[in-house]
């Protein structure tokens, strides 16, 4: 039997015609926002003498070292890193003794912004659940100090970020999702990036404005996982054309150094506070036939576990929310990678790569659980399949992630990024029982649609470019 339409939506549907054109008129009087918001032929990123771009990046035991990573022009080479225990004091100096020094590897980059010189230096040996107060050299001059805790020993409280894929319009657009997120995670030390942190691997420009986007967050451990955007084709249309990582993302991250065999620099893995974090190279995997290396890595970086709590973070989901036919082409991630990461109870996959919002449970309703999110402009919209297989799942919504782990209970939020709870849920470890999941829906807001039917640019396959 079929139920009458209340009248509300009876109207709402005879009005939508008219809502629908009424914002394509609107929308057609606008116009597409370049990717960055520096103008055709000026030079903003220019490398000075004065130190730009600095990250820590978390080392294989993060309670005791972090590797430092800046940039400067050419006449600076093997600056050092100067790191002290934070004093209340503006002094550095504990008594006559002073801050340490750390010495840096420098490597040469040509951009089109000018040469840079490229700085790594590995900080080790530190204590553990400590405030350290540390800043980097230039020509003549330092950057400003900063403050990093190292992780503390397992079973202490941890907050931290995920952040899907950031890549376009990072200045204009993923700026606010940051400054949003750390007044959410204000005890954050540690952010995880999904990858596609840039759109085109190699342009400086982009590069320069992911490090202002992410300024927010400069007194956490960045871990970030490369993406395809990271990658560009070299030999384009011929038959040697190849994915190729690009120089600035060796350059940007000095990472633990751990990965698979050939796939060393984006594959990694750190202990964290109780939580073994394994970072995974999705585009080696599926274009450059890294996946059944990977996997072998994989399962013996998870073997050897000691920690309560295992996740992996990766760009290309291996359910996508985009459709069959994405799937179709991550097949290889669920033949080769997912049963070892299901062999071995991975609590959380963290993904990117879609530009959507999307979780999923594995099929016994156990971890691991599968997540999907974006924190950028580039929006597309959920297939059918994914609005079956997935719930909740999202559109037109830039998004950020803070995950807490106290006692037995490794609790997940998403937030929008005018900071409304979009999901959540909780992990609960049980002991010999294994561990369920909790959900958690009070206080979060309905699913959200793309009201557009294309785009600025004319795509009817995205809700926002």
């Amino acid at each position: 039997m079929l139920r009458p339409i209340p009248c509300a939506t009876a109207l709402l549907l005879l009005l939508l015609p008219a809502f629908t054109a009424q914002a394509e008129a609107r929308q057609a009087t606008r116009h597409l926002e370049p990717n960055t918001l520096v103008p055709k032929g000026v030079i903003h990123y220019a490398p000075t003498g004065f130190p730009d771009r600095i990250v820590a990046v978390p080392m294989q035991d993060a309670s005791t070292g972090f590797s430092v990573s800046w940039r400067t022009d050419a006449k600076v080479d093997a600056p050092v890193v100067e790191i002290a225990i934070a004093s209340e004091s503006p002094d550095q100096w504990d008594g006559d003794t002073p801050p340490r020094r750390v010495k840096a590897v420098t490597r040469a980059l040509p951009t089109a912004n000018g040469a840079a010189h490229h700085h790594h230096a590995l900080v080790d040996g530190l204590q553990p659940d400590t405030l350290y107060a540390w800043r980097v050299q230039g020509d003549r001059t330092w950057s400003p100090w900063r403050q990093l805790r190292t992780a503390a020993p397992a079973g202490a409280p941890l907050e931290f970020l995920y952040v899907g894929d950031t890549q376009n319009k990072n200045a204009s657009l993923t700026t606010r999702v940051m400054f949003e997120a750390v007044r959410h995670a204000p005890k954050a030390n540690l952010v995880l990036f999904a990858g596609d942190l840039v759109s085109e691997a190699v342009d400086d420009d982009e590069w320069g404005e992911w490090f202002d986007a992410t300024g927010a967050l400069a007194t956490m451990a960045f871990a970030p996982a490369p993406g395809n955007h990271e990658f560009f084709e070299e030999h384009e249309d011929t038959p040697q054309e190849r994915r190729v990582l690009g120089e600035q993302w060796k350059a940007h991250f000095a990472l633990p150094g751990n990965g698979a065999k050939g796939v060393e620099p984006t594959t990694y893995w750190f202990d964290y506070q109780g939580i073994r974090f394994a970072v995974i190279d999705g585009t080696s995997a599926l274009d450059l036939d890294a996946a059944s290396t990977q996997a072998e890595w994989l399962d013996g970086v998870l073997a050897g576990n000691p920690n309560r709590w295992s996740m992996v973070l990766i760009h290309q989901p291996f359910h996508s929310p985009r459709g069959e036919e994405r799937n179709k082409r991550h097949q290889v991630l669920r033949d080769e990678l997912m049963p070892v990461m299901e062999r071995h109870g991975v609590d959380l996959v963290l993904q990117g790569h879609d530009h959507l919002y999307g979780r999923r449970g594995s099929d016994g309703g156990v971890p691991p659980v599968y997540v999907v999110s974006v924190a950028g402009p580039k929006q597309y919209l959920v297939s059918d399949d994914a609005r079956a297989t997935m719930s909740p799942v999202g559109e037109d919504t830039q998004l950020f992630q803070v995950l807490r782990l106290e006692g037995n209970r490794l609790s997940y939020e998403a937030r929008t990024v005018t900071g409304r709870l979009y999901d959540a849920f909780t992990l609960v470890d049980e002991g010999d029982a294994g561990k369920r999941i909790e959900e958690q829906r009070e206080g979060r807001i309905d699913e959200r649609q793309c009201s557009r039917s294309r785009t600025l640019g004319g795509r009817t396959d995205r809700c926002w470019e």
